[in-house]
């Protein structure tokens, strides 16, 4: 039987000031353990952080952050997000929208809880790009604010390099003004808590992260609207953008990783 989500994102659209006070609490409980797994008990190596921090410190209000990264732990999503500081990871009113999976993370009313606190959207794999979770995200965009995306839209296990999905494509597309796009790339996060039984956080892995160099859709949304390309075409083509980017920084991130 799959648990009913539909109450969950009217309830995120209207939070209360203590639903606020609780979000602000389990940032702060999930963050400190997370910083824990990460920068004390494993070792991890970040490059370019001045990315993310520029694009959190100094963007116009009006301007929203989309980040994309590959997906290689169930523990991608609070552990990238560990080695900022703390005045970001831990700050709810500056951190990210994430999508999740509603089959793994909203099967019941108290884990739905816990990840709507950290500020977690219940994504329905297969339901497409109009589904009320991507609407969700366009109205945080519209609003300068911030969303994370794994448009692997899965753990890739195998880490092959898939097709990404249209969704992320359909959020640039559809922002009422153009946001910064930032991809990541990490190695190393499913030796901290690997994909296989028993699933146990280990410690004395490596890990590296790179933040690549924001990507710019102005041109290519321009000529995707003069040329009336379709929606589905204009979906395409940005995602494309994206996977080229990412594919890119991968080869990148492994010379790195390879090197400490």
């Amino acid at each position: 039987m799959v648990y009913n989500i539909k109450w969950v994102i009217p309830k995120l659209r209207n939070p209360s000031r203590l639903w606020n006070i609780a979000s602000s609490l389990t940032f702060a409980a999930v963050g400190i353990f997370s910083r824990i797994i990460m920068e004390w008990l494993n070792k991890t190596t970040v490059y370019n952080k001045d990315i993310i921090v520029r694009a959190l410190d100094f963007r116009p209000k009006n301007v929203p952050l989309i980040t994309v990264s590959n997906h290689h732990s169930c523990f991608d999503d609070p552990g990238i997000w560990a080695t900022l500081d703390f005045r970001h990871g831990m700050n709810r009113h500056k951190t990210r929208w994430s999508l999740a999976a509603h089959d793994i993370c909203f099967t019941n009313v108290w884990h739905s809880y816990f990840f709507m606190l950290g500020k977690c959207i219940p994504v329905v794999r297969g339901a497409g790009v109009y589904q009320e979770a991507m609407d969700f995200c366009i109205e945080r965009l519209a609003r300068g604010e911030w969303v994370h995306v794994f448009p692997e839209g899965k753990v890739n296990m195998l880490k092959e390099n898939i097709r990404l999905k249209w969704g992320v494509g359909r959020l640039i597309l559809e922002s009422p003004v153009t946001p910064i796009v930032i991809p990541i790339c990490h190695l190393g996060m499913d030796e901290v808590l690997p994909n296989e039984p028993p699933y146990i956080f280990r410690t004395g892995k490596r890990v590296t992260m790179n933040y690549g160099d924001p990507i710019d859709f102005s041109g290519l949304l321009a000529d995707l609207r003069a040329s009336k390309a379709s929606e589905m075409e204009a979906r395409k083509a940005i995602t494309d953008r994206i996977q080229e980017e990412l594919i890119r920084l991968k080869a990148a991130t492994e010379k790195l990783h390879t090197r400490l």
